[in-house]
């Protein structure tokens, strides 16, 4: 701390007070982390497509807190901009931004179509860009330079290795958004808002489902640590980041993955 005060282990992790918004935060790894977040303090907006979606996404999530739902289509510019209108009608300040909403095209490539780029790119590299144009005044009037505001992106290990399905504008949306990442971090700094991505690896999600039911047997034997991702692994290190613990940390892209990317083991 700037006046020299130990932390203590509590407050390394505690978001009491602090507003976060989590794109996708009404299933997967956006409501792992919702949940997360709301355990450790935070009020927490989550964002989905799906009015129907979001309602049961706020029942379930208000068992931890302060929780609230806002149907959104984030692949469109306009829908960012109202969003974000919405998030800072209710509290002039956002503490975290969690850019989570994704979608994923799996197509062989000689059949690849012209809109699995434009659908995969809208959400995944487009989205995290126009919200952080739109909620940077927010932002900006949370951070301090002893406590900054954040910003998590979420990418893949998809983008740091090559995985043996054909996802080609998934891969190349998430490696495009690691490097926006690292720009904005530079840029963000000095402007006391950290940006940091985490990249997971094989977590239960609707995007995964059928990916685990096929071969998750396989996938856990080539992790390191022999299995897959869990809710509490997605929570931890979004609450790390998002705390007086990862206040010292800015365009960093952490793989979350039980050491899939980072040792080759394995190839999801």
């Amino acid at each position: 701390m700037a006046d020299g005060r130990r932390t203590t282990h509590t407050e390394l992790f505690e978001l009491r007070g602090k507003h976060a918004l989590v794109t996708g935060g009404t299933k997967g790894i956006g409501m792992m982390i919702a949940r997360g977040l709301l355990q450790a303090g935070a009020r927490v907006v989550v964002s989905s497509r799906e009015a129907d979606a979001c309602a049961r996404a706020q029942r379930a999530l208000s068992a931890f807190g302060d929780v609230r739902a806002i149907p959104a289509d984030l692949s469109r510019h306009d829908e960012c901009r109202r969003l974000a209108g919405l998030v800072m009608a209710d509290s002039q300040r956002l503490d975290i931004l969690v850019n989570n909403a994704g979608a994923m095209w799996r197509e062989p490539l000689a059949t690849f179509p012209d809109e699995a780029w434009d659908t995969v790119l809208d959400l995944n590299l487009k989205s995290p860009f126009w919200l952080v144009q739109a909620l940077l005044p927010a932002l900006r009037e949370a951070g301090t330079a002893d406590d900054p505001a954040r910003i998590i992106n979420i990418g893949s290990i998809a983008a740091i290795h090559v995985a043996q399905s054909p996802n080609y504008s998934y891969a190349g949306s998430k490696a495009a958004l690691h490097q926006l990442t690292r720009v904005l971090a530079r840029e963000l700094g000095p402007q006391h808002v950290t940006v940091n991505a985490v990249a997971p690896g094989v977590f239960p999600s609707r995007m995964m489902s059928a990916t685990i039911d096929a071969v998750g047997d396989t996938l856990a034997a080539a992790t390191p640590l022999r299995r897959l991702g869990r809710d509490d692994d997605m929570a931890g290190i979004a609450v790390f980041l998002a705390g007086r613990a990862g206040s010292y940390l800015t365009g960093t892209v952490i793989p979350v993955d039980g050491g899939i990317a980072t040792t080759a083991s394995g190839t999801p």
